[in-house]
């Protein structure tokens, strides 16, 4: 598993620095943030203390499906369902979508944070 570096910035920031990025102006360097949240509260209510329970779950369990993953965790399919989708965005779960299965995959274990 590895680790993400998540970056902490101001909306207008981080559209300034994709934009640089798009335009050639700037290259990505090693080592800096690939996710990024516009506020530390952004941040907590992704990795909150239940949900970074639900990645450990997920590395460990490796369940082959969303329904399995609720049995384990105790939660209700449908808050499971919305709370990975979210984490998908941002790069922390791969939702594999098999048949008529999604199943779900933990990528990363440690989480480096930068605030700007």
């Amino acid at each position: 598993m590895k680790r993400i570096v998540i970056g902490i910035a101001s909306q207008e920031a981080i559209r300034d620095r994709a934009l640089a990025i798009a335009r050639g102006e700037r290259k990505p360097v090693a080592g800096e943030p690939k996710i990024w949240f516009t506020s530390m509260r952004s941040l907590a209510e992704v990795l909150s203390d239940d949900n970074r329970a639900l990645l450990k779950l997920i590395r460990e369990c490796k369940p082959e499906s969303l329904n399995r993953l609720a049995e384990l965790s105790g939660r209700a399919p449908s808050n499971l369902s919305r709370t990975l989708k979210t984490m998908e965005r941002y790069g922390l779960v791969e939702l594999r979508r098999q048949a008529r299965q999604v199943q779900p995959v933990a990528k990363a274990s440690e989480f480096l944070i930068r605030a700007a």
